[in-house]
């Protein structure tokens, strides 16, 4: 017996399945940050990032990101080298207005490929799936201290590792919901926002 469309209730519970599951491993959008500190002043790094299916909403956020771009907040493209882009395929967005030629050096060379060379370690370390790096994109929010112009004899290997190790914590973070919801429950009134700390202390 087949239906209005000429599937049999059997072929039409399996496709029901199969669509269930596509829907499952579909990676709607993750959301992650991370810190990582303890290197010479300017070195920190901040990323926030968001990661998600390019054939959705998120495919569209990343388009017309990459597409209208704003002076101070150039988008660019996570690279290992000047044409060679990693996937999945990562849009990297300053958090600072970018105003110095040093400063664009800096982000645009040192901290755009430690970027990504942290999403290639989400991938090789699985928290972003292989089989799914052409389906899905990254967008990095980043944070590069605006003193780093002073900084004289800035390592950059060190600011590298830095940046490079805080991407790929944004995106494991991100992959595997952290923090959860019940740690943060837990801890909710342990947790004291160090700027805010500062100024009670008035300091800030």
């Amino acid at each position: 017996m087949r239906d209005a469309r000429g599937h049999s209730p059997r072929t039409s519970i399996a496709n029901s399945r199969g669509t269930d599951t596509q829907m499952a491993d579909r990676i709607v959008l993750r959301v992650g940050e991370s810190l990582v500190a303890g290197g010479p002043p300017g070195t920190a790094a901040e990323p926030e990032v968001a990661i998600g299916e390019m054939d959705g909403p998120f495919g569209s956020a990343f388009a017309n990101l990459l597409g209208d771009q704003v002076k101070g907040h150039s988008r660019v493209l996570a690279l290992l080298n000047t044409d060679v882009m990693v996937r999945p395929p990562t849009l990297c967005v300053s958090k600072v207005t970018v105003k110095d030629t040093r400063y664009t050096n800096i982000l645009m060379g040192t901290v755009q490929y430690a970027t990504a060379m942290g999403v290639l370690d989400s991938v090789r370390a699985g928290d972003i799936p292989k089989g799914k790096v052409d389906a899905l994109g990254v967008i990095v929010s980043v944070w590069l201290n605006p003193g780093i112009v002073d900084v004289k004899d800035l390592d950059h290997q060190v600011l590298f590792d830095i940046h490079r190790k805080a991407t790929a914590l944004a995106i494991h973070k991100a992959m595997t919901f952290q923090p959860s919801i019940d740690w943060l429950l837990e801890n909710q009134d342990k947790v004291v926002h160090k700027y805010f700390e500062k100024g009670l202390k008035g300091e800030g």
